[in-house]
């Protein structure tokens, strides 16, 4: 039975390799899943939800830099802890964009800059507003005044665009896989007690599987929304109490099948149990399909999460998320900054094109009758 099984799987990743677009699909995915965990290690703004604002650098051009004091704040730390870098720092000092300054025994002198280049009245801070913690003027001209590059320039909040595009990585992938998680919990336990026991518990599940499935997806992720609150996880079981209707269906079809094998009916006169039959011995054999509707279960989650935040109801601000991104500056495209719209819905396009095709490419592969 295992060396059936390590074959099956042998020859799945040898078909998988041979497929270039199996192969592309498959690194997009693991890019995705990169970003997703080393996130703030590849954002430029390492504060949380990179949400620190500069409304004076407000639409800035891609590629924009900007010379910036940072003060520090009476919340100041100089360290980062492990939390600070898998899920952003607190904001502890307050970032001031300036065209020039001088430094003297006393005192840190600058010219603020108002906008758009434009000088402001020149300001002086005594030096104890960094030397009490312990900071040196070396220190002062090394690490709190730097000229700042913006990759993909800021938004209308003068936020640093590129952080929160690759901050909002993490919404939509683990919105696709805590979706699939709960779908799978859910449908694979639902559909294997339909298939296997059948009579009035396969009505009672087929009853509330057409009553689920005869609601549309956004209607339903709605009002469980509505009734669970708006917020990072409520989203995240929202849209996978949803998703777990088709793989009841699949997993009840496969089970109505094997129920009947050879191979079940000499488990049950050896006096295997109910739950070492369904669990040992069909289960096993129904993976491939559930794994191909996963696959495309994860692509609709992220198409729905980014609808949701687009209407308002998904991830709440300041929390970045591709489809928040895009409600705040759709209306953009037709003011000359069309990246800060077009650049998370291709990056929307990208993963879920990615999810499809490795759906597509495991559903041949996984296919034994070739």
């Amino acid at each position: 039975m295992e060396n059936n099984k390590g074959s099956f799987t042998y020859n799945t990743i040898q078909k998988l390799r041979k497929n270039p677009l199996g192969v592309l699909s498959f690194a997009v995915i693991i890019l995705a899943a990169l970003v997703t965990i080393f996130a703030y290690f590849l954002a430029t703004d390492k504060t949380k939800n990179a949400n620190r604002q500069d409304l004076t650098i407000a639409y800035a051009p891609i590629g924009y830099q900007q010379l910036t004091l940072e003060i520090p704040l009476e919340n100041y730390t100089e360290s980062s802890s492990l939390s600070d870098l898998f899920f952003g720092k607190e904001i502890d000092t307050e970032q001031i964009s300036i065209l020039d300054f001088s430094i003297d025994n006393k005192k840190i002198t600058y010219t603020p800059n108002i906008g758009d280049n434009l000088k402001g009245e020149t300001v002086s801070l005594p030096l104890s507003t960094w030397t009490k913690f312990g900071i040196t003027n070396a220190e002062i001209r090394q690490d709190f005044v730097s000229n700042k590059t913006y990759i993909l320039g800021t938004d209308s909040y003068g936020r640093d665009f590129y952080s929160r595009l690759v901050i909002g990585t993490r919404i939509s992938f683990l919105i696709g896989f805590i979706a699939v998680f709960i779908s799978l919990l859910v449908g694979v336990s639902l559909g294997a007690l339909a298939g296997y026991y059948r009579g009035w518990i396969d009505n009672l599940i087929m009853w509330i599987i057409n009553v689920v499935w005869s609601i549309p997806t956004l209607l339903l992720v709605i009002a469980i929304t509505l009734a669970i609150g708006k917020g990072f996880w409520q989203i995240f079981i929202a849209v996978g109490l949803t998703m777990w209707v088709e793989v009841a269906r699949v997993v009840r079809g496969q089970f109505l099948s094997y129920r009947e094998k050879e191979f079940v009916e000499a488990a049950r006169a050896l006096g295997f149990s109910d739950y070492r039959i369904i669990f040992k011995q069909i289960l096993p054999n129904v993976i491939a399909p559930v794994i191909v509707i996963s696959a495309a279960n994860f692509a609709s989650a992220i198409l729905v999460e980014s609808g949701l935040s687009f209407l308002g109801i998904g991830a709440q601000p300041p929390t970045p998320s591709w489809g928040n991104i895009i409600k705040e500056h759709y209306s953009h495209i037709i003011l000359g900054k069309q990246h800060l719209a077009i650049l998370p819905g291709l990056a929307i396009m990208l993963l879920v094109l990615g999810f499809n095709i490795f759906g597509n490419v495991l559903r041949d592969v996984m296919d034994i009758k070739e």
